[in-house]
């Protein structure tokens, strides 16, 4: 029973059954002061207000604010199991290309595999204040690529961010090795983050005494593609270099670069830097091929350090060796040193080496998939599959 003290002018209007959720419901005037168990004191003034005092077959009181009937529907109040039904029923109707298979948690404190349990805290800072970083790595064939390369940026992000470590580095690859075991995913990704964890909903992460890991495997099916993209020039502000270097859940103004480009028709925006030099893709590095047969990619000193491109520029090494290029040259790169390249290439863990064939109205080179770019392809999908114990660890 609710227990409500009223004072009104006018009498209360009777009470209405809604049949939805076996509510009844009380319509009251604006002037109204009342007290419930609650502990909740309102008081409105001036123009006629509905509002409803409710009792729910869920919870015993609750209180509906609206401005007009059809405003205040009444929302279900779940109890626990309840909710977790909710979410795996939207789990279960959600379609789409990625499959979850297993997530692990440091608030949980293990792994689970059922997708309506992949969730965290909402006052985790990572959540609603960005303080947190993450990295991913491929997974081929049942083995992790370059799982140390990511893991060595996670951390060298974490310090440069003060998020501190909830485990030491050995204990951190363990779980993401077990993660990716559990989920016995031969194909896909595995997503990782560092946060300060939950606390409150205050600024300062001084309450936050627990730092949390979460990792989750994706199953991802869909073949890397080598068809020729158009990119645009973004006018989406970059990241300043302390926050374009450090691999953070900010991606704010990636994500609008992003959805810039597919406004245009575009495949992605390439960013320049504060002196108009190419820097970076929302989320991979810019590389081209001179007419010279130079493979050039911009300096990382104010952009991501992608460890993708990394790997690209040693295996390309053999390409020099090979006579299919004449060198390669990390610097600076114009605008229009880029637009009359021979080449130009997007490279990132996610599309791996992707040709471009026109930037805004210029086309690239002959407008076609240049040979490089294949061959950088080829040979980075050669070693994801076959590489070396350094760059491909088995999951047992």
């Amino acid at each position: 029973m609710v227990s409500v003290s009223v004072s009104v002018s006018k009498p209360i209007l009777q009470p209405t059954k809604l049949q939805d959720h076996k509510f009844t419901s009380f319509s009251l005037p604006r002037n109204v002061s009342f007290q419930g168990r609650l502990g909740i004191r309102f008081l409105r003034h001036g123009s006629l207000r509905e509002v409803r005092i409710t009792r729910s077959s869920f919870q015993p009181d609750v209180l509906v604010v609206a401005d007009s009937p059809d405003e205040a529907s009444q929302v279900p109040v779940f109890s626990c199991s309840e909710a977790i039904e909710r979410l795996k029923t939207f789990r279960e109707n959600q379609k789409g290309k990625q499959k979850f298979l297993a997530m692990y948690s440091s608030v949980l404190g293990g792994i689970t595999t059922d997708p309506a349990a992949m969730v965290i805290p909402m006052d985790d800072h990572m959540v609603h204040r960005g303080h947190g970083v993450f990295d991913t790595a491929a997974i081929m064939d049942g083995h992790l690529y370059e799982l140390d390369q990511h893991l060595d940026r996670i951390l060298r992000s974490a310090s440069m961010v003060r998020v501190d470590l909830p485990f030491d580095r050995e204990s951190i690859k363990r779980i993401l090795i077990q993660t990716v075991s559990v989920a016995k995913c031969q194909k896909g990704s595995l997503r990782y983050w560092l946060s300060v964890g939950p606390g409150d909903f205050q600024l300062s992460p001084s309450d936050c005494h627990d730092p949390a890991l979460y990792a989750i495997v994706i199953q991802d099916q869909s073949p890397f593609v080598s068809k020729g993209i158009k990119v645009i020039t973004s006018s989406i502000p970059i990241k300043p270099p302390l926050f374009a270097t450090v691999k953070s859940v900010n991606y704010l103004p990636n994500v609008l670069s992003k959805m810039e480009a597919e406004d245009s028709g575009a495949f992605a925006a390439i960013w320049l830097d504060n002196y108009g030099f190419v820097a970076e893709g929302p989320n991979m590095n810019v590389a081209f091929v001179t007419k010279e047969k130079y493979l050039l990619m911009p300096q990382f000193d104010k952009i991501l350090s992608g460890c993708t491109a990394k790997r690209v520029l040693t295996l390309a090494e053999g390409m020099v060796r090979g006579g299919n290029l004449q060198g390669i040259r990390i610097r600076n790169v114009t605008v229009e040193e880029g637009k009359q390249a021979e080449e130009m290439m997007l490279i990132g863990s996610g599309i791996l080496v992707r040709p471009v064939v026109q930037w805004d109205d210029q086309v690239i080179g002959d407008g076609k998939e240049g040979p490089v770019a294949k061959h950088l392809l080829d040979l980075l999908l050669e070693d994801m599959k076959s590489g070396t114990p350094t760059v491909r660890m088995p999951v047992p």
